[in-house]
């Protein structure tokens, strides 16, 4: 499958409907929009009242699942996948949350954790995309 280059636009929008979606979590349940957690939720059986977690899980998945390969292709195997979500599952364990638990909703509310996360998993994401180059160019 060849990757098509996401542009500066779509990276835009696709970070303008992340914010939207935490603020509207937030507005409307009071709850902060962090990934990691509601899955972990999800996928421990502990739902209860919540069935909000299964809803905002819909939400993330379905869209992606509908327009993703269209927009966009993966360039990677089913195995390489499966490994990158698992190392990402265990980073966000040890980061005590994820990407957009931290990014997005702990930066709005001036979390020093995460602020210090966020500015691991930016640092770490430069230096991994500058070793792929590296090892690509070589």
């Amino acid at each position: 499958m060849s990757s098509t280059p996401v542009t500066a636009w779509q990276s835009l929008a696709g970070g303008m409907l992340i914010g939207a979606g935490a603020a509207v979590l937030l507005l409307a349940n009071g709850r902060t929009a962090g990934i990691s957690s509601i899955l972990d939720r999800v996928l421990h059986g502990r739902i209860g009242e919540q069935a909000w977690r299964l809803a905002f899980g819909a939400g993330l998945v379905l869209p992606a699942i509908i327009a993703g390969p269209a927009l966009v292709g993966i360039a990677s195997s089913p195995q390489v996948l499966a490994i990158s979500g698992v190392l990402v599952g265990y980073g966000s364990r040890v980061a005590s949350g994820c990407t957009s638990g931290h990014g997005v909703c702990g930066i709005s509310n001036l979390s020093p954790r995460s602020l210090v996360a966020t500015g691991a998993f930016m640092i770490v994401a430069a230096a991994t995309v500058a070793l792929r180059h590296a090892l690509v160019s070589a």
